[in-house]
C-alpha cells in the first residue's frame, strides 16, 4: 500500500527517528510559543471587540521577526538538525501533531465555561470562546497558530526541497524548488500582511476549538505540502526545450494571479474596514450595503464574487499541481482537490453565517447585487 501511494520514502527511518518525528511538532510548538512571547512586537488594535472593555482587542504582531529567526535556524543547522528532517519526519509528525492539537484543545475546553453549545463533542471541536489571550494579551494563541503554521509550511517545503536536491543529483526537478519559492513567498507575504489577518473570518467569527488548533497548527503547517510528499521523489519531468520554458513561466505565473486576486481581496475587505471613506488603491470607491450599524462591502473585488478571495486560492492551488510538471501524477493534485472542497464548503458556511450577521433581507439584498459566489460568470 505505501509503495502504491510512492511514499516509502517518508517511512524509512529508525525507531528513534521516528519517536523523535512525533515529538518535533511539540518541541516546535513550546519553542515557538516563547520566541512569540519574548520577541518585541508592534502592539495593534484589531477588528474584535473585547466584551470585557468594550474595547478592541489588543494583539501584539511579531510574526515577520519569529519567521526570520527560524529560516535562519533551520538554514544554518545550528540546532543540529539536519535541512531536511522536516521533509523525511513529515507522516510521524503530522501524528504527533494531531495528537498534541487534541490535547492543547482538550485543555482549552476544559478551561472555559459551557457556551451557547451543549454538546461537549462539538463544543470541543468548535471551541467554547472565540479568544484565547495569555500574558497580559502579550500572545493570542490564534496569532500564535498562523505564525507557527506559516513558518512551517515554509519549513517543510524548504526541507522537501533539500531532500530532493540530495536524491536527484543531476536530475533535479526545477519544479520542486519552484514549489518551494511559491510557499516561502506565499508566507513572507502573509507576515508583511499580518495586521490584515486581525480582519479575517477565522479571528472575527471561529471559536477556539480543536478545528482551529489542528487546521492552524497542524494542517496549514504539515498538511498543506501534501502534494511534496508524493512529488519530491520524483526526478526532472522530460520535457522538451520548448515546454521546459512554457511551463517554468506559466505555472508560477498562475500563482501571481492567483496570489494578486486573494490579496487585493483582502486587502480590499481591510481597508474598508478601518477606512471606509478613503477609495481602495485611491481609484476604487468603497460602495457598500447599510445593515444596521454594519456595512457589506459590494465594489471593486468584492463587486465580482461574494467570496472572490477564494478564487484567487484555486488558482494558487492549480499553479501548484501544474508546479511539479508530473500532470499526470495525482500527488500533485492533492492541494487544488482539498482547496476547492475547502474553500466551496467555506463559501457555503460563511454566507449562513453573514446571514445570521447582517439579517436575510440585508444579506439577500447582497446576494441580488453580487450573484456569484466564488468564480464570476460560473459559480
Amino acid at each position: 500500500m505505501i509503495d502504491a501511494l510512492g511514499l516509502e520514502h517518508l517511512f524509512d527511518l529508525t525507531a528513534t527517528e521516528k519517536i523523535l518525528a512525533f515529538f518535533t511538532p511539540l518541541v516546535i510548538f513550546a519553542a515557538f510559543f516563547v520566541v512569540q512571547l519574548i520577541l518585541p512586537g508592534r502592539r495593534v488594535p484589531g477588528y474584535v471587540i473585547n466584551p470585557e472593555t468594550g474595547q478592541p482587542r489588543n494583539y501584539k504582531l511579531n510574526g515577520m521577526l519569529v519567521f526570520v529567526i527560524a529560516v535562519i535556524v533551520w538554514a544554518t543547522e545550528v540546532t543540529g538538525m539536519p535541512r531536511d528532517w522536516f521533509y523525511r519526519a513529515s507522516i510521524w509528525s503530522v501524528a504527533g501533531g494531531t495528537a498534541f492539537a487534541a490535547v492543547f484543545s482538550l485543555i482549552a475546553f476544559l478551561s472555559q465555561p459551557q457556551g451557547e453549545v451543549k454538546n461537549p463533542i462539538i463544543a470541543f471541536y468548535l471551541g467554547r470562546v472565540k479568544e484565547v489571550s495569555l500574558f497580559s494579551e502579550r500572545i493570542n494563541v490564534k496569532m500564535w497558530f498562523y505564525v507557527v503554521g506559516g513558518t512551517m509550511l515554509a519549513l517543510n517545503s524548504l526541507s522537501g526541497a533539500v531532500w530532493h536536491h540530495d536524491q536527484f543529483t543531476g536530475q533535479v526537478n526545477l519544479g520542486v524548488y519552484m514549489y518551494a519559492a511559491i510557499f516561502t513567498f506565499y508566507v513572507f507575504d502573509y507576515f508583511i500582511f499580518e495586521r490584515v489577518q486581525l480582519y479575517t473570518y477565522d479571528l472575527i467569527e471561529e471559536n477556539t476549538g480543536f478545528k482551529l488548533f489542528w487546521g492552524g497548527l497542524v494542517v496549514y503547517g504539515w498538511l498543506f505540502i501534501l502534494p511534496l510528499w508524493g512529488m519530491a521523489a520524483h526526478p526532472a519531468p522530460e520535457f522538451s526545450t520548448a515546454w521546459t520554458y512554457f511551463w517554468l513561466v506559466s505555472a508560477p505565473l498562475l500563482f501571481l494571479i492567483g496570489w494578486g486576486i486573494s490579496r487585493g481581496a483582502n486587502l480590499q475587505k481591510y481597508m474598508f474596514k478601518r477606512f471606509p471613506e478613503r477609495k481602495f488603491l485611491g481609484i476604487i470607491e468603497q460602495e457598500y450595503i447599510e445593515a444596521g450599524e454594519r456595512k457589506i462591502l459590494c465594489s471593486g473585488l468584492w463587486g465580482k464574487a461574494r467570496h472572490f478571495n477564494y478564487m484567487g486560492e484555486i488558482f494558487f492551488g492549480l499553479a501548484v499541481a501544474l508546479t511539479f510538471g508530473h500532470f499526470g501524477n495525482p500527488w500533485a493534485w492533492t492541494y487544488l482537490a482539498f482547496a476547492l472542497a475547502m474553500f466551496i464548503w467555506r463559501q457555503i458556511e460563511d454566507d449562513r453565517a453573514c446571514a445570521e450577521k447582517y439579517g436575510p433581507e440585508k444579506w439577500a439584498e447582497y446576494q441580488e447585487r453580487v450573484p456569484y459566489r466564488i468564480v464570476p460568470g460560473i459559480y
